[in-house]
């Protein structure tokens, strides 16, 4: 199905869509911003808050766990009553875990504002993306993702620059109180300039298909953060996958018999979609576990302050930001087919290198794997996002995001 079939952009909206989407790409950043800047403050707050590891490890994981659990189901919740509605409401919860977390005194209560966080951020971003394939046409949307790619990747090494700062002229919970004035700006501006969009067709709420996504994916993701610590192979890892396998099936049984499914899953016969969503998940297994790994590995390995450690990432985000909005041009002169194979190239080049990384590495090593790194996804998540996107019709925009935001 053509996405774009009788949709029609109100000629007001199409005059302030770019306008629109810097409001989008806003919000945007400050999910990613939220969720890296994190990653250098963790030695503070395990001094600060005489966290144990554990207890680090949940700061960062409460906030993914709650994240890919709710995607699904707030990217229909958008779709269904409004994506504006949606994007204004996960800003407003995500302003009050922000301040929650900065005034914490306890990893008990840093923990629990992160998944307030998670919360929001759930229907936050599928949100950006399903309102910006309501506002451009199909000809201006890959350059319109184009921008959005680049700033989700950029925001990932920008927050720790930012957090970075903070600790070293305030205390530590000012790493938190960073995206405040975005937010505020983001609540301001988008309820001016953001147009009201849902779904058409107003379908009943698959209420049994989100719960079981919601536990098949919590499941899931509980399971691949606790399997190193708790042992692959232990009763509580396996179980755990077991119970997200039996959900996850039973949520395929329950889409594929339901009137008014959640995810369609004729969806997945679409080669651009089923491909597109693979390499979205290959890209940002790579991604997210890399800007960890470098943070730590500049802070514990080489001692450097989260300032020095969140500047040497910049360069990641110079090369991410710069190339992510050319993407479009090498995909119309080559195809999706040509450049997303070479993207994912650079991916596996730089892995490779990164692989070799010692406690005597030289700092030009490291450049030598990230680089490249950056390179390949900046190529990647704007033709996959596109694909993704462009295989589902514009009613289910809020769903189809949410699944590609599932995949990252």
């Amino acid at each position: 199905m053509n996405p774009d079939t009788h949709h029609e952009i109100d000629p007001a909206v199409y005059q302030r869509r770019w306008a629109i989407l810097a409001v989008l790409c806003t919000s945007l950043m400050i999910v990613i911003i939220g969720n890296t800047s994190l990653n250098v403050a963790l030695p503070t707050l395990s001094r600060e808050l005489n966290a144990s590891t554990s207890s680090l490890q949940w700061m960062v994981d409460a906030y993914s766990l709650v994240f890919a659990g709710l995607l699904f189901t707030a990217g229909t919740l958008g779709d269904r009553f409004g994506r504006k509605g949606a994007l204004q409401a996960g800003l407003v919860v995500f302003l009050g875990g922000t301040v929650l977390a900065s005034t914490a005194d306890s990893a008990g209560m840093v923990i629990a504002s992160r998944a307030i966080m998670g919360v929001a951020a759930a229907f936050v971003m599928p949100s950006t993306l399903s309102i910006l394939t309501n506002v451009f046409p199909a000809h201006e949307r890959p350059k319109a993702i184009a921008v959005w790619a680049g700033i989700s990747g950029g925001g990932a090494a920008i927050g720790p620059v930012a957090s970075g700062f903070l600790l070293e002229h305030f205390y530590w919970g000012s790493v938190f109180l960073v995206n405040v004035p975005m937010i505020i700006a983001a609540l301001v501006l988008g309820a001016v300039l953001v147009p009201r969009s849902k779904d058409p067709d107003e379908q009943p709420l698959d209420l049994l298909g989100a719960l079981l996504s919601i536990v098949g994916l919590v499941s899931l993701v509980y399971a691949i953060i606790e399997g190193p610590h708790k042992g692959w192979t232990s009763g509580e890892t396996l179980g755990t996958f077991a119970l997200a396998a039996v959900a996850l099936v039973l949520f395929a049984m329950w889409e594929h018999r339901a009137r008014y499914p959640m995810l369609d899953l004729g969806l997945f016969r679409d080669r651009r979609f089923s491909i597109a969503s693979g390499g979205m998940t290959l890209t940002f297994f790579a991604m997210f576990g890399t800007f960890f790994l470098v943070a730590q590995y500049f802070q514990l390995v080489l001692g450097y302050s989260p300032l020095k450690t969140g500047l040497l990432q910049l360069p990641m985000a110079f090369v991410m930001m710069s190339l992510a909005p050319q993407v479009p041009k090498f995909v119309a002169r080559f195809g999706a087919h040509r450049v997303v194979p070479v993207g994912l190239s650079f991916i596996a080049f730089g892995l490779a290198v990164f692989s070799q990384v010692g406690v005597d590495t030289p700092l030009w090593f490291i450049y030598f794997s990230i680089i490249p790194l950056a390179m390949g996804m900046a190529t990647v998540m704007t033709p996959l996002t596109t694909l993704i996107m462009s295989s589902v019709p514009l009613g289910k925009a809020g769903v189809g995001s949410a699944m590609n935001d599932t995949t990252r």
